[in-house]
């Protein structure tokens, strides 16, 4: 598994069902997305911002992120994990996209 993740990507993902949602990442989380997409695993993923500042918003949801999920460190991933949210971490990323000028 990957070292502890800095996540400084907002990127729009679109499930194999059409429905899309939101993910702050980085750039070897967008390269296993991309990867998904041509395996079949999600229907489309795009970038919206790259570099966002390193608010206390996105350092929660890091934490958030680096605690409860397994990150392979690979962009080759045997299977996409999608990160679940709380309530509490949807209110976070609200928070990112509009300190990103992104909602």
């Amino acid at each position: 598994m990957a070292d502890f993740q800095t996540l400084d990507v907002v990127e729009e993902i679109t499930r194999n069902d059409g429905t899309k949602y939101h993910e702050i990442g980085n750039l070897l989380h967008n390269g296993q997305a991309e990867y998904a997409v041509e395996h079949g695993m999600l229907k489309e993923v795009r970038i919206m911002k790259i570099n966002i500042p390193h608010s206390a918003s996105v350092e929660k949801y890091e934490n958030y992120v680096n605690e409860n999920f397994r990150i392979y460190e690979m962009v080759a991933i045997p299977e996409w994990i999608e990160w679940v949210k709380t309530p509490a971490m949807d209110e976070i990323i609200a928070k990112i996209m509009q300190e990103n000028q992104l909602s």
